[in-house]
């Protein structure tokens, strides 16, 4: 019997299918059925999942949807043809317009109007005079395309609900159709349906009662099982088939056209690309351009000619364009680097003549893909961009592409436990004792460290379900900048939903959907360090008198290369990580190319397919650099013999095997997918007995396949190291000329980068930068740079209101706009003149900034506020008017309060502004810590290789990368500077909660050092964190500025002597409580 199941739902309907289209055509192929409908609801989110899903089991997959009208009418719609899916998408996109992010608003009416073309059935209830009326309203629409859906339900009565639901289609000559309404693929599904639609719900599975399934009948049936559970309508089962059979459309059928435009008058596209190709050369090479990069251009011109992609270049060069003519920092970077159009264009700053570039690593007529250009725009300024190309092109033509909101394991442990019950406590617990995006989960170990019951059944169910929930998607969410553009309706191809942002809107598919169907796109990327150079440049020439800007910073300055091979890189581009920071004083870079070489060495590809080590000894003169032929020389000689690069796999294979540019990038991408699709074998023996052929032996062929293989999975395109290498110069050389206007701008730009504020301000003050504290009367929103008194040279680094938390941006702004003639002198003053509300300069107290200028410590500013009004009496402000001055309501005694100790005041510090200018927290415990043997970052650090010793800091950083096969890579800090630890797995395990728990910790274990790289190899891990919960009652047991030794009395050390005031009225001994946990929180930043 043939049969088709035309009603299946996968989790793309979110939080409602609890499998995916992988899942479910794979068991239907197993179970021979023919032909599956995806009607995922009021989307079509997941219909190129299952497309590929149909690609690769030969089931076919008929398209669909689940309409829920406002009316009260469920139907499925199909679209017969071409026509009728642009009907269909037109639809959601309107019903998505009206319901806002996730939410879909049709009527029967909205249906009418675009139902030309689609087959519908109808999804009823019970045989009722409502389904009466919905039929004939289905019959009156869609005639001899309504049908209607014969479901069992698994209730008392079903068959005879079949029976009279089947008289009643017969009646309004309506056919009926079986379906099984699927929700997963296989029985054992059933509990995360339960626990999806919990969480859809929000409540437990105690609670859900009826919203679940009744029944566990809701998966895939074979044939012969569909034709004995409705023996008495094998009609109906029959029209499976004929609505597979009427619904001939495919996605395949979807052709895109990219828009033209940008053309010059009388021009096409591919010669207006031409036309600005020669009128921007001059700019790049002034004195004409040499004859290697004619040629590459005329090449390259050529191929973008034969592929037809002269408007997708056009498109690229009119954004940057734009972007430049705004001012706004911007630089493409990926493979469209291996372009000497774009170089020309301006799209991309690598030069082809100093640079040997592979275009087909971009471009190739084998591989018969659209190109990916990436351009990085500031990222504070990017959305000036966003908002032009929704201009330019309007909304009907450019939207941006979605991302699928996946769960996490954190994330499932979460949701899932809520669903059934299990206590907030030990929710937190579990999801706190694993690493943020692992795909492990708590094991046996772990749950009895947190004095749990591994044995208790439903602890185990929910670590067995949020196992199965990992990976479905969550939500759709959009891309950080991806456009697709097209010279008709965008809503032809695909629905399009408003974004949570404002003035954007979101196709329902995202990057990897748009690359099946060969959609191009249009990357609007944003990179925090832009905006940070931006930001920099601007104080340099406001401050110093200095213009700069990316294009000609001095190049090779041999101060920067001395900075960076010291690996005194915090803050830069790409190259302030902790693998690239062990990795520099190895590499030692000189030169602009050994930079390039730094930004893609510490990358997965490089690691596994075991080339960092050869390439160091090769260079430090420890391993001899054989070339077996000149040709490979000619490839490999700049990586001193070793493939570094995608790229250089790809010259590899053209020079020494004889394969065209093509036919390496084909390789190139084999080796990308080879783990999932074993597609690299058939170029195995090409590129073997190419090899062979021209001279090579087999052993070396053989070798050489191996470590490409190796390593292509994860290559790193030389073009995207190329690009990335002239940020990460540039903002090594700002560093390491203009380090405080480089501060300033790196701290105006956050969030952004591998390292807290508080690393930054560390960071310059020990380059010799004057950091001045957060001040009502000289800071503004920014950190601003102030000259120092007695020296035109030096500056300071003011800091900005920005650093205060709770503080908003335009109460800033009324503060600033209100000192402009005068500066405040007393809160009241600023109060009344600024005209922000009594909350904000509670923030403002907090963050102890009322002491520069007006010397109010946290607790007499916090008090002057106290005895602010909210307005002023009537009387008070009569009397105001009259004298032509603002008088205060009530005159407050002066009171004596005691002050914060130094260590309370460092919690402060970090609670409000995240960073303290005071001592380091870990300052105040060192006498206690010092006591247990345990020694500072700085004496660890600088140990002789191979000693035992214990320190201790607060943790920084936490990271555990792909490639390092679960070793866990910590930062920590005390008061002398950073040390960097070495967690092994077994370790890691064993301290789990230590590890990912902990605000200080204490690591015993051994220094390993290997020249100028340091590393504590931990073997035993313990939680400090408790220590701090005293630091508010330490003064400070370090040396201190010279006290009068009264200091409890009389205020604290530096503060004006209480007894110098005049006698304040004392009715009682005044304190004031703070009203919050004295323990320095310290948030770690964790990369994965």
């Amino acid at each position: 019997m043939r049969y088709a199941e035309l009603q299946v739902t996968t989790h793309f309907s979110f939080l409602r299918g609890a499998s995916s289209a992988d899942e479910l055509f794979a068991t239907a192929k197993e179970l021979c059925i023919e032909a599956l409908g995806v009607v995922d609801r009021n989307s079509l989110a997941g219909i190129v999942r299952a497309l590929e899903a149909s690609r690769a089991t030969g089931v076919r997959l008929v398209v669909g949807c689940r309409l829920d009208l406002q009316d009260g009418m469920s139907i499925l719609v199909y679209p017969t043809d071409r026509a009728a899916y642009s009907r269909l998408t037109r639809l959601l996109t309107l019903g998505k317009g009206r319901g806002g992010k996730a939410n879909c608003i049709l009527h029967l009416d909205d249906l009418a109007l675009y139902a030309e073309g689609l087959i519908a059935i109808l999804v009823p209830d019970l045989p009722d005079e409502t389904c009466a009326v919905q039929l004939r309203k289905m019959a009156e629409l869609f005639g001899d395309r309504a049908y209607l859906a014969l479901s069992l339900r698994r209730r008392p009565n079903d068959q005879m609900r079949l029976h009279e639901l089947s008289n009643m289609a017969a009646r309004f000559k309506v056919k009926t159709v079986v379906t099984n309404d699927v929700l997963f693929h296989e029985p054992s599904r059933r509990q995360l349906q339960d626990v999806v639609t919990c969480i859809r719900t929000r409540t437990t599975i105690d609670d859900v009662g009826f919203a679940r399934e009744r029944h566990a009948d809701r998966f895939l049936k074979p044939p012969e099982e569909m034709q004995r559970l409705f023996p008495r309508y094998p009609e109906a089962l029959a029209r499976t088939m004929e609505i597979a059979d009427r619904c001939r459309f495919s996605l395949e059928e979807l052709t895109y056209q990219y828009p033209e435009e940008a053309i010059v008058p009388g021009k096409d596209a591919q010669a207006s690309l031409e036309h600005y190709v020669w009128e921007c050369a001059p700019a790049r090479y002034p004195e004409g351009l040499p004859p290697n990069v004619l040629k590459i251009i005329r090449h390259e011109l050529d191929l973008i000619r034969a592929m037809k992609y002269a408007p997708y270049f056009l498109t690229v060069f009119s954004i940057v364009r734009y972007a430049r003519s705004q001012g706004i920092l911007c630089q493409g970077r990926g493979s469209a680097a291996n372009s000497a159009v774009c170089y020309i264009l301006g799209i991309t700053s690598i030069d082809p003549e100093t640079n040997d570039l592979l275009f087909e690593r971009f471009v190739s007529q084998e591989r018969d893909e659209p190109p990916d250009i990436d351009v990085d725009f500031e990222h504070e300024r990017r959305e000036e961009v966003i908002q032009w190309i929704y201009k330019t092109y309007t909304h009907q033509k450019a939207a941006l592409c979605a991302t699928v909101t996946r769960y996490r394991a954190k994330g499932a442990i979460r949701d899932v436990g809520k669903a059934l019950g299990l206590p907030e406590d030990v929710i937190k617990a579990l999801s706190s004792g694993m690493w943020s995006w692992s795909a492990d989960m708590v094991g046996d170990r772990n749950l009895r460290e947190l004095n749990l019951n591994p044995d208790d059944r439903r602890l185990a169910l929910t670590l067995k379900l949020a196992q199965q929930l990992m990976g479905a998607p969550r939500h759709l969410g959009q891309h950080p900048g991806g456009f697709v553009l097209t010279h008709d309706r965008l809503d032809d191809l695909v629905p399009i939903e408003p974004a949570s942002m404002a003035d954007r809107q979101v196709i329902e598919w995202d990057k990897d959907d748009v690359e099946a169907l060969k959609f191009m796109k249009v990357d609007v990327l944003a990179l925090g360090m832009l905006t940070c150079m931006a930001k920099a440049f601007k104080l340099i020439e406001e401050h110093k008198g200095e213009t700069i800007d990316l294009a000609n910073i001095e190049q090779e300055d041999q101060a920067t290369y001395a900075m960076i091979r010291k690996a005194d890189t915090l803050g830069t581009f790409q190259i302030e990580s902790r693998a690239q920071m062990a990795m520099l004083p190895r590499l030692k870079p000189r030169t602009f190319y050994d930079l390039v070489i730094q930004v893609a060495i510490v990358r997965p590809g490089p690691i596994q397919g075991d080339m960092v080590h050869p390439y160091l000894r090769r260079r430090e003169g420890k391993e001899p650099v054989v070339y077996p032929t000149p040709e490979l020389e000619a490839v490999l000689g700049k990586t001193l013999g070793v493939p570094l690069f995608q790229e250089s796999a790809m010259k590899v294979a053209m020079v020494c095997a004889g394969f065209t540019g093509g036919e390496a990038d084909q390789l190139r991408k084999s080796m990308a997918t080879f783990k999932f699709t074993g597609g690299v074998s058939k170029f195995k023996e090409k590129l073997v007995s190419g090899m062979v052929k021209n001279g090579y032996s087999p052993e070396f062929a053989e070798k050489t396949f191996s470590q490409l293989e190796g390593f292509g999975s994860y290559g790193f395109p030389e073009s995207h190291a190329a690009s990335f290498a002239l940020i990460a110069y540039a903002s090594s050389y700002v560093k390491c000329h203009y380090a405080d206007a480089f501060c300033a701008a790196l701290i105006n730009s956050q969030p952004m980068g591998f390292y807290a504020v508080a690393q930054v301000v560390g960071d310059a003050r020990n380059h010799g930068v004057e950091i001045l504290p957060v001040c009502i009367n000289r800071s503004r929103w920014d950190c601003t740079l102030e000259q120092v008194k007695g020296d035109e040279r030096r500056h300071a680094v003011r800091l900005g209101m920005r650093l205060v938390r709770g503080l908003a941006a335009v109460d800033v702004a009324r503060i600033v706009a209100a000192r402009a003639d005068q500066p405040f002198d007393s809160v009241d003053d600023m109060w009344r003149r600024s005209g922000v509300p009594a909350a904000s300069l509670v923030e403002l107290a907090e963050a102890d900034a009322f002491l520069p200028s007006l010397e109010l410590q946290r607790r007499d500013a916090l008090w002057a506020i106290k005895a602010l009004r909210d307005e002023p009496l009537p009387l008070f402000a009569a009397a105001a008017e009259r004298e032509m001055k603002t008088i205060a309501e009530q005159q407050e005694p002066d009171v004596q309060l005691r002050q914060m100790t130094d260590g309370h005041n460092v919690i402060q510090d970090y609670s409000h502004t995240g960073l303290t200018l005071r001592e380091h927290p870990i300052a105040f415990l060192r006498k206690d810590l010092a006591a247990r043997s345990i020694v500072t970052c700085g004496e660890a650090m600088s140990a002789r290789d191979g000693r035992w010793l214990m320190t201790a800091g607060l943790v920084l950083v936490r990271q555990m990368p792909g490639s390092a096969k679960g070793v866990m890579f910590l930062t920590i800090e005390d008061e002398t500077g950073p040390a960097n630890v070495v967690v092994w797995p077994k370790l890691f395990e064993r301290r789990r909660r230590v590890v990912l728990g902990s605000s200080m910790m204490a690591i015993n274990g051994r220094i390993q050092r290997e020249g100028d790289v340091v590393h504590l190899i931990a073997q035993q891990l313990f939680d400090l964190s408790g220590d701090l919960s005293g630091l508010a009652d330490r003064d400070g047991e370090f040396k201190l500025p010279a006290g009068r030794g009264d200091e409890f009395a009389h205020g604290s050390p530096g503060s004006s002597d209480s007894r110098d005031r005049s006698p304040a009225v004392k009715p009682r001994d005044i304190f004031v409580p703070d009203l919050h946990i004295d323990t320095l929180k310290i948030k770690s930043r964790n990369f994965h």
